[in-house]
């Protein structure tokens, strides 16, 4: 039987007879790149054209106490530690979904804009736009799942001027009032988040399109509420030609201990016991009529199922169909 042991000693032994007939040459060499591709993914949905742009990875620091309710660090650890991933630092994406629906262009969700308060890896939305193809000019419909930082703030830029001159914005009004309301910024952590969520909206109020629960806000795009993690958290589903895709949003943070621990409040939800309510709701939803989602703060680029597991949930991702 094959054992690392015995892999490595066969692996010493043909290094060793090269070495000893003189070397093997070699016979190219070339600088290493440290550049990734552009991150932008395209899929179709019916007849309309889907295409999901990151904004880079979100710097959350070290697994800790309370980022997940009930979660120990010594758990989290060993949750990270058992699914192959990084213990020593918490890195969520940020996949904004495009959909072109022939007539329209809509995009869901801005990113974290030039602020590096989670990191200096996020902010690549205009840049992974560009190299889609897709000029910010012709997106005309922004749509907003809430209005934390890392789905509003890439709206304007440092300047003051809009990023997407030609947008309207659709967003709940709930969440208008609640992040641009100045009473609400009691420590600095919502001083810094308000301070920048009135920025990027308040300057588009003319221009705002306040939504409703069940709404067809766009053609082939419905909004469905989904409060808890904000107050005005909503999820959209897109439908053409009998195919759906749910929006996911927030509704979920982590493809791992958001599906197995479903119950654990987020730090960052407005009212955890309603986010983990309407989290179930959701899933139960999705995983009962197979309806494919696209997680925001999931694994590049986010698209796959839900399904039961036990008492709980998991995340099947789709796979990335590189030719159209």
């Amino acid at each position: 039987m094959l054992s690392r042991r015995t892999l490595l000693t066969g692996g010493s032994a043909i290094v060793t007879a090269a070495a000893l007939n003189g070397g093997m040459p070699s016979f190219a060499k070339a600088p290493m790149q440290n550049t990734q591709a552009p991150a932008f993914y395209r899929f179709k949905l019916g007849s309309f054209e889907a295409t999901v742009i990151s904004d880079g990875p979100l710097a959350l620091g070290a697994p800790a106490d309370g980022v997940f309710s009930g979660v120990t660090k010594d758990q989290f650890i060993k949750r990270l530690n058992n699914n192959f991933l990084p213990t020593d630092s918490l890195q969520l994406e940020q996949n904004a979904l495009v959909i072109n629906t022939g007539d329209r262009v809509a995009l869901f969700d801005t990113g974290t804009g030039s602020a590096k308060t989670f990191g200096d890896k996020s902010g690549r939305l205009l840049s992974n736009l560009k190299a889609a193809g897709i000029d910010p000019k012709d997106v005309d419909a922004i749509v907003l799942t809430h209005a934390h930082p890392d789905h509003c703030w890439g709206i304007m830029n440092d300047a003051g001027e809009r990023n997407f001159p030609n947008a309207q914005i659709y967003m709940s009004q709930l969440d208008f009032d609640f992040w641009t309301d100045e009473s609400k910024a009691a420590d600095d952590m919502m001083k810094t988040m308000v301070g920048g969520v009135r920025k990027n909206l308040l300057p588009n109020r003319d221009r705002m399109v306040f939504i409703k629960d069940a709404q067809e806000i766009l053609p082939g795009v419905q909004a469905m509420a989904a409060p808890g993690h904000t107050v005005g958290h909503t999820i959209f589903m897109i439908t053409s030609q009998g195919k759906t895709l749910c929006n996911l949003g927030d509704i979920a943070h982590h493809h791992i201990v958001s599906m197995r621990i479903p119950r654990a409040a987020f730090t960052y939800d407005t009212d955890g016991k309603q986010g983990v309510e309407t989290r179930l709701r959701v899933f139960d939803m999705l995983a009962s009529q197979r309806i494919q989602m696209v997680g925001y703060h999931f694994p590049y680029p986010g698209i796959g199922h839900v399904v039961k597991w036990k008492e709980n949930y998991s995340y099947v991702p789709s796979p990335m169909l590189m030719v159209p």
